[in-house]
């Protein structure tokens, strides 16, 4: 069996990374078009699609660093899998609720990447590139952090409207 370096191990985990933002971006996007009532969930997703985008950059930068280029079909799968999971969540009645607890769970797939990512830098020697991480994983922390914070709020405020046949709960 072949060895690898960290280095080809840290690339291929960094493009693993950018096509995972560009999931979050699609995901985050296409939930902030959608929400109509909730407007401090959307403010603060509006604002982590900005960091999200921010973070995109900072990975290209790495890989691009390192003499490589991210991966158009990880890319690829990583919007689809975020265009499938829009589309399902169209359809469900309580589509914030479910899209907040998706969100919370998919910042903790982003935290545990990035946390993979600084070690392998560190294995590597790649300062750069740790602090890039490091950067990015304080983001994701701070969402992760927030959204947990604010998922009974958000449930409430769902609860209250499906309650009210006059108004809309979903969105």
């Amino acid at each position: 069996m072949a060895t690898q370096e960290p280095v080809e191990n840290l690339m291929s985990w960094l493009r693993d990374a950018h096509a995972m933002e560009q999931q979050a971006e699609k995901m985050l996007s296409s939930m902030s078009a959608r929400l109509e009532h909730y407007p401090v969930l959307k403010a603060r997703i509006d604002q982590h699609i900005d960091e999200t985008r921010g973070q995109q950059a900072r990975l290209e930068s790495c890989i691009r660093r390192l003499n490589g280029s991210p991966s158009t079909i990880k890319d690829m799968g990583g919007k689809l899998m975020a265009f499938a999971q829009g589309v399902s969540g169209m359809v469900m009645s309580d589509e914030v609720v479910k899209g907040a607890m998706s969100g919370y769970v998919f910042e903790h797939m982003e935290i545990a990447s990035y946390t993979i990512l600084i070690a392998a830098a560190e294995a590597a020697r790649d300062r750069e590139t740790q602090q890039v991480c490091e950067q990015n994983l304080r983001e994701e922390q701070a969402m992760a952090e927030w959204l947990l914070q604010h998922l009974p709020e958000v449930t409430q405020a769902f609860l209250a409207r499906s309650a009210n046949p006059n108004t809309q709960a979903k969105r």
